[in-house]
């Protein structure tokens, strides 16, 4: 059973919103569903009684509507059937409109930051995507490839976390992966030193976290090992995905609440920032 009949995939004309796509083609072929892709060109914000109107919303739709030819001749290439549409207006407004209007599950992005800091922000229009949407968002770096085999979830205890947890479960379930659950304790040092009883419970707290979900998932057949890690949760969830050459990071998010401190540097943001690979946000 497909757990996405509609995708959705914004491009933007970068690299990394083509690699997206790309990516996107194979999701696609393995849940048999449908693709919509949008570009969407930015409102004009001069002054429009000085300016010929028209000339200035022909300029400003070009670079979008240049992308989703782009993104036509991948189709074709692929022999994939793709809808297009061009949109006008605040990107992330309509990604997220279009989303909704398509009945789409999952809204695919790539990631263009380069630099460590811009990686880190996550860019402003995929944080406001992820966080006003509820719809999944999945971000896809730059010559990452999106799997199935390997996945590393995390789970904090919370009902976002839980609805993450069974997300990854169908996926490990459907196409012979295995979970690698991830709770991660992350205290000022002068905690252990003040108070080891109390970090002592939060560790077994967060054990309890990580092997229920692993409970789950050995109860539909799918191999699971359960982990507890101390230390800043973004970068000790980035590094068990290298060692254990995870093809996704599964995440939950705390819907349209989340939006400022995603904006402002939440543990999903780091994680899409610093990732290997790809980043599936589940929402509840």
């Amino acid at each position: 059973m497909a757990r996405y009949r509609k995708i959705l995939v914004a491009i933007d004309g970068s690299e990394a919103g083509f690699h997206a796509l790309q990516e996107a083609f194979k999701l696609a072929i393995d849940e048999k569903c449908w693709i919509t892709v949008t570009s969407v060109a930015p409102p004009y914000q001069g002054d429009l009684s000085t300016t010929a109107v028209g000339n200035v919303q022909k300029a400003l739709k070009e670079p979008a509507e240049r992308a989703l030819s782009i993104a036509d001749q991948m189709a074709k290439k692929e022999r994939i059937l793709i809808k297009t549409v061009c949109e006008e207006g605040e990107p992330f407004e309509r990604i997220i409109d279009l989303a909704d209007a398509e009945n789409c599950d999952i809204i695919v992005m790539g990631r263009t930051g380069k630099s460590n800091l811009e990686r880190a922000l996550v860019g402003s229009v995929t944080a406001r995507v992820i966080g006003y949407t509820y719809k999944d968002v999945l971000v896809v770096p730059k010559g990452a490839s999106a799997g199935w085999k390997t996945i590393v979830v995390a789970t904090d205890g919370s009902k976002y976390s839980t609805a993450a947890g069974a997300r990854a479960i169908d996926f490990a379930s459907s196409y012979n992966g295995e979970l690698k659950v991830a709770s991660v304790v992350d205290v000022p040092p002068e905690f252990y030193g003040e108070s080891p009883e109390t970090v002592d419970k939060m560790i077994e707290k967060a054990r309890g976290y990580a092997e229920g979900i692993k409970a789950q998932a050995v109860a539909k057949g799918v191999k699971a090992d359960a982990v507890v890690m101390e230390g800043d949760s973004a970068l000790s969830l980035t590094k068990l995905a290298v060692e254990k050459q995870a093809d996704v990071i599964c995440m939950g998010s705390h819907g349209r609440t989340g939006l400022r401190r995603l904006l402002m540097g939440s543990v999903a943001a780091k994680v899409i920032g610093l990732a290997p690979c790809p980043v599936l946000i589940v929402k509840s």
